[in-house]
């Protein structure tokens, strides 16, 4: 018995080692897929490697999930900066972030529901949505006063994961 046993390790050793390799390799391809067409590839790669996810959908799903934690994020500072703002222009700027930020909390659980069902165009509509309402945020800090909070580092970090949706939509 002890010698049968023998080569059923081994090549249960083999299989596990194919697999291993098989989605290092898949989940590299998905990258090189996805990531260069991208606002930003190296965030990209660096964002998509570490979720440890190597199918698309799988990938649509976390960059939703993560662009929606970070848009409610986003839209908590930009309300909390718009009470406590001493400046009337930047209180004004923030409050309108807020109500862009809401927009977009909306467009991106409109998204999740629509790659749920899967209408794909759906998603990359609603995520080019949120991806202007974001630049519109953005935009009302072209001029002084400057704003020193975390809110446009955020924006253009979400902008960013955004590209990654619209790329990985188009590929579903």
């Amino acid at each position: 018995m002890a010698k049968n046993s023998c080569p059923i390790i081994v090549s249960l050793v083999e299989i596990l080692l194919f697999t291993i390799i098989s989605n290092a390799a898949s989940s590299t391809d998905v990258i090189s897929t996805i990531c260069p067409k991208t606002s930003n590839p190296p965030f990209c790669s660096n964002l998509l490697k570490s979720s440890g996810i190597t199918n698309i959908k799988g990938l649509a799903v976390y960059t939703l999930n993560l662009t929606h934690t970070n848009a409610q994020k986003s839209l908590t500072l930009a309300n909390s900066l718009a009470k406590t703002t001493a400046n009337p222009q930047l209180k004004q700027r923030y409050s309108s972030c807020a109500e862009s930020y809401d927009e977009v909390v909306g467009d991106i659980e409109n998204a999740q529901k629509n790659l749920a069902i899967g209408d794909f165009n759906a998603v990359n509509i609603v995520t080019s949505g949120a991806m202007t309402e974001i630049d519109d945020c953005q935009d009302k800090f072209v001029q002084p006063p400057k704003d020193t909070s975390l809110l446009l580092k955020n924006g253009k970090t979400l902008n960013d994961i955004c590209s990654i949706i619209l790329v990985v939509s188009n590929l579903l």
